[in-house]
């Protein structure tokens, strides 16, 4: 063991990163510099698609890039969103091999102290000493296993059979204990893809608190913006347009969230209030290149003496009007080359979450007495009236989800009564089935709601997944993308009653607005699941405490 004498930053240098699947269009990532120096926190942002998740993979050398270079600690941890945990490990074995490292530095500086103090080498092993010391220190090694006991519970591990081979956990599960290892293991560079996902109030607010604790750097991408705002010392835009955030074209920005949504807002009115000076002034010098004789008096027809001039002195009046052509085209050139370009228009969601199949006021969408789910959940009574908004919180563990499957039909209760009186449920589970990985987004949306409703409510109008992602496969989707074409399958038919489970998972901040906006207009019924404290702290409506 040789472990460094100091925390090392991470550096980025011109990366690029395209990828065949997305042949004729520009690179996912595109000339990306980045420095992360050790104590920083760096948030990733961008719409989904933008090359946050690719960023990642570059950094943490599991993924090559076109160009550019990348420079990382040894000591780094990866975890993306779904963390590949080791199809034959169990979860003991996981959570001791991140206590490894540490256990074996506090046993070395024992060695290394009793070898100082007896031996005769004792300068040559005290620099070893110091060594060890310095990584220790920076780890909390000492601290470790008070550490780990902590963290695998409050992040809702610490019960799992340590037995358990971690391949039989669900999605929720391996991701959570991916990151009590990664949080505990401490190490001097953290990469974090989403790391707010699956978490409940307690485990979120240890995530956050760990991290601000570390001496390492932490590169995080995420959608969370009360994560973002409190965690994170400064964000990387990778989708800032022409002008970047701050009128120059740079992506780094180094106030809060809450602040950058400011400046994101005055960098897009710059943009298009420079384009539309510059195209203005594009089409003058365009009009000018045009411009004949009539530019010795502009407004009127040639007059006798102007004939006269011509006549006498046309050679002059040539090389006039040319030099002037000639200057025009010049800055014509000039202004088309370095143009910004046009900035494009945002994707928006256009659809409507609900229909409602009964006058709103008029009675019950859902009624439930003494539902039991063995193991899972226990409610004892709801009455959700048609057209009510209902937020449902609780710990992981709670029967949030397993509500909604109930709901939608998917679960049968083991006891009590479920009478749901809307026509047409949609759900938009956590982690939904999208279709087959080689079928095309278009093609998955169809299958998943038959022809005709497809035809009837086109996958392009309802504002989610871009028109140049319907023919990509759905493998070579985003989880966010994925995630987008789940939610368009979900609203495609106006349910009456709509539930949604953590539905600003994975999905673009800009969208997550829109959705919470969508909500508060939406006609008919729904059932929101979610542990985002941004929407949480937002909320007027009804909760339901489980």
């Amino acid at each position: 063991m040789s472990p460094a004498t100091r925390l090392q930053a991470l550096t980025a240098q011109g990366l690029v990163r395209s990828f065949p699947t997305r042949a004729g269009r520009p690179p996912v990532l595109d000339g990306i510099d980045l420095t992360a120096a050790p104590g920083t926190r760096i948030g990733l942002i961008g719409e989904n698609g933008a090359g946050k998740s690719t960023l990642l993979r570059l950094l943490a050398g599991v993924d090559t890039p076109d160009a550019g270079t990348v420079t990382a600690p040894a000591d780094l941890v990866y975890l993306p969103q779904e963390p590949d945990v080791g199809e034959h490990g169990t979860v003991g074995a996981l959570l001791d091999g991140a206590l490894r490292p540490l256990h074996e530095a506090v046993a070395a500086l024992e060695r290394l102290a009793g070898r100082i103090a007896d031996g005769p080498d004792g300068a040559d092993v005290a620099g070893e000493y110091d060594r060890v010391l310095a990584w220790a220190v920076a780890h909390d090694a000492w601290d470790a296993d008070r550490r780990a006991e902590v963290t695998a519970g409050t992040l809702g591990v610490a019960e799992l059979d340590r037995d358990r081979p971690v391949s039989t956990l669900s999605g929720g599960e391996r991701a959570r204990l991916a990151l009590a290892a990664a949080l505990v293991r401490r190490p001097a560079a953290l990469l974090l893809d989403e790391p707010t996902n699956h978490l409940d109030g307690a485990a979120l607010d240890l995530l956050e608190r760990s991290l601000t604790e570390v001496s390492g750097l932490v590169v995080a991408a995420s959608h969370d913006r009360t994560f973002l705002d409190r965690a994170c010392t400064e964000l990387l835009d990778l989708d800032a347009g022409a002008l970047g955030t701050d009128g120059h074209g740079g992506r780094r920005f180094g106030g809060s969230f809450t602040e950058y949504l400011d400046a994101q807002a005055a960098s897009r009115r710059r943009w298009e209030e420079e384009f539309a000076a510059q195209q203005e002034e594009i089409g003058r010098l365009r009009e000018r290149t045009r411009t004949g004789l009539s530019a010795i008096a502009p407004g009127r027809g040639p007059r006798d003496n102007d004939k006269f001039i011509v006549k006498f002195k046309g050679g002059g009046v040539e090389r006039t009007r040319a030099r002037r052509v000639h200057d025009a085209s010049r800055r014509l050139a000039v202004a088309e080359r370095d143009a910004l370009p046009k900035p494009p228009r945002p994707l928006r969601f256009a659809g409507r979450l609900t229909g409602i199949g009964i006058e709103a006021g008029a009675g019950l969408a859902v009624q439930i007495r003494d539902l039991r789910v063995a193991g899972r959940l226990r409610l004892d009574l709801l009455d959700l009236p048609v057209g009510e908004k209902l937020l449902v919180t609780g710990p992981n563990g709670s029967g949030k989800s397993t509500l909604l499957a109930v709901l939608h039909a998917d679960l049968a209760a083991d006891s009590g009564t479920v009478d749901v009186r809307a026509r047409r449920v949609g759900l938009l589970a956590q982690d939904p089935d999208v279709g087959p990985p080689d079928r095309t987004a278009r093609d998955a949306y169809a299958a998943s709601l038959g022809a005709d409703l497809a035809e009837r409510v086109p996958l392009g109008e309802l504002g989610l997944l871009h028109p140049r992602e319907h023919a990509t496969a759905v493998g070579d989707l985003s989880l966010g993308q994925r995630r987008r074409l789940a939610l368009a399958v979900a609203v495609a038919d106006a349910p009456d009653l709509l539930l949604l489970d953590e539905p600003t998972n994975h999905v673009s901040l800009r969208l997550t607005g829109e959705l919470e906006e969508a909500l508060g207009t939406a006609p008919g019924t729904v059932v929101v699941t979610t542990h985002d404290r941004w929407l949480r702290a937002r909320w007027t409506g009804p909760e339901l405490a489980l």
